[in-house]
């Protein structure tokens, strides 16, 4: 996989592939290198006038006002990659130190942070040599961006900290890794020790992940719930058109859509359907009955979070800003602060962790046999064998842990830098707890999909729809059928890599339109252009 980077076009899935993709590698286009070049050209110019402009030739913070001559210039830089190199706790993994490393390269074309082209080369060379920087995961409050975690990407570049590389993945003198690999380290500048260090990157990378996971657990839980419905014997006159039409919220009715899809009982028949088609049973519980209008504002939620994260990973949140064109000139903002990308990474947690919560209503139904007519926690022998009772309880855990992880972190700040930088957005714990929501909820929904394929066994010989007996063949092609008890934590690890493997939704996409498959690809939109002059 090769990407071009351009700061204009990068999207989370994109940067997610990036990361985790064997062999990606990455370019500059021929548009961003004249960009970057210009903008440079700005910043020598201001050197060698001796011009006084902020973060190049002063202090930073509360020093702005500290004036440095030029023979300190470099050593000014360079102090404040160490300075900055402040984080803790444990280092984040290769893939998401590597995204990082990525976005860097692409928010640094948008050619607005005056550093020297020579400079981004070695990031982009050693993005495709396999370095993974050694980035603690704790520290940054997310304004002036994400200054803590950059310092370490910047840092290991320098030939000084810790680096490692996907061939050897154990941390060891940067210095040494640069020299096997064949990098040069990076000497700075004036202002590139600024120029690699603020900005939102690490709450931008971390949220790129969970928004891009986030769509595919979204997704995957309207297919275990399809399966929960034909389990519990549900009736499928809630998910009648006519019934969304007159709500017609676009997530609700793409859930509805793919649920009328996996369970069509007229196109892709199921006995199980028919078998209860005189039951008598008017209205099912809300965590059947409502899923859509439950289900669908979890999509809807996922898709602006996505379309937040597409814009900030475009974005140039440098400060000082450069612009090379027309009058050219160096201008002071509030580019860096994390707002956005953190309010957004709260919503996604809220609205991925619904996906799980209701998720756990329906593991309760299956497991209780006044709700589902089906034997005690889905075991025959019940008694001697305790089938699926802690299964419940482990989804009870991760549902009740996730309602703490749902706290908005940008809710809360905190005064840094002697009171300069009085506001910040605690970003950084956004985007870190919304992947630990969604891991969350990935573990939820394997929880429900395999006891809803046992449900389904209970029920035997009825069979279910076409794709849903396609999905219970590849779940039991992980995890057998339950006969007798077993240690459980090993089917449920079998089918949440098997979710996240991405071989459940392959199954079913060819029987979703493909109309419902996502509420629609989001797209960079064209900035804003402001009509007066500042």
């Amino acid at each position: 996989m090769r990407v071009i980077l351009d700061g204009c076009s990068l999207t989370p899935d994109v940067l997610y592939a990036l990361g985790y993709e064997k062999g990606a590698t990455i370019e500059i286009s021929d548009e961003a290198v004249a960009r970057i070049t210009a903008a440079r050209a700005v910043i020598d110019k201001i050197v060698n006038d001796r011009q006084t402009v902020y973060g190049i030739n002063t202090g930073f913070g509360k020093f702005e006002s500290t004036i440095i001559p030029p023979h300190q210039l470099e050593e000014l830089q360079l102090n404040l990659i160490r300075s900055h190199s402040a984080c803790v706790g444990e280092p984040l993994t290769p893939e998401r130190a590597r995204m990082m490393l990525a976005l860097r390269v692409n928010v640094l074309c948008k050619g607005h942070s005056g550093i020297r082209l020579e400079t981004v080369q070695k990031y982009l060379k050693a993005f495709n040599a396999g370095v993974v920087p050694y980035i603690p995961e704790q520290g940054t409050v997310g304004a002036s961006g994400d200054l803590g975690p950059l310092s370490h990407l910047a840092l290991g570049m320098l030939g000084e900290g810790l680096l490692a590389t996907l061939n050897n993945k154990k941390f060891r003198d940067a210095g040494s890794v640069l020299r096997e690999l064949g990098v040069e380290p990076i000497k700075l500048a004036a202002k590139e020790g600024l120029a690699l260090i603020n900005g939102t990157q690490f709450i931008s990378a971390l949220g790129a992940e969970a928004v891009v996971r986030a769509r595919k657990v979204a997704r995957l839980a309207d297919v275990a719930l399809a399966m929960s419905h034909e389990a519990l014997q549900a009736t499928n006159s809630t998910l009648n058109p006519d019934i969304h039409r007159v709500r017609p919220h676009k997530g609700q009715q793409l859930v509805a859509q793919r649920l009328r899809a996996l369970l069509h009982s007229e196109k892709y028949p199921s006995m199980v359907n028919e078998s209860h088609a005189n039951c008598g049973r008017v209205q099912d519980a809300y965590s059947i009955r409502c899923a859509p209008q439950v289900h669908g504002i979890s999509n809807e939620v996922i898709e602006w979070v996505y379309g937040i994260l597409t814009t900030e990973l475009n974005c140039a949140t440098d400060n000082p800003l450069v612009f090379p064109d027309g009058v050219k000139k160096v201008v002071s903002g509030g580019n860096f602060h994390g707002e956005y990308p953190a309010k957004a990474l709260d919503m996604l947690a809220i609205g991925v962790h619904e996906l799980g919560n209701i998720s756990e209503r329906r593991i309760e139904r299956l497991n209780n046999p006044t709700l589902s007519r089906l034997p005690a926690f889905l075991v025959k022998n019940g008694g001697l064998n305790s089938g699926f009772m802690i299964a419940h309880c482990t989804a009870a855990a991760l549902v009740s842990e996730n309602k703490v992880y749902c706290h908005p972190a940008s809710a809360d700040s905190i005064s840094t830098s002697a009171a300069q930088e009085d506001h910040v957005s605690m970003g950084g714990f956004s985007a870190r707890k919304a992947i630990k929501v969604v891991e969350n909820v990935e573990r939820i929904i394997a929880i429900e999909l395999l006891g809803a394929c046992q449900g389904i066994d209970l029920l035997r010989p009825l069979r279910t729809t076409e794709p849903m007996e396609k999905v219970w063949s590849l779940v039991r092609s992980v995890s057998p059928p339950w006969e007798e008890d077993r240690v459980i934590n090993t089917d449920i690890d079998n089918v949440t890599k098997l979710l996240r493997s991405g071989a459940v939704w392959k199954t079913v996409k060819p029987y979703v339109p493909e109309e419902a498959r996502f509420l629609g690809v989001l797209t960079v939109k064209k900035p804003f252009e402001l009509k007066s002059k500042m």
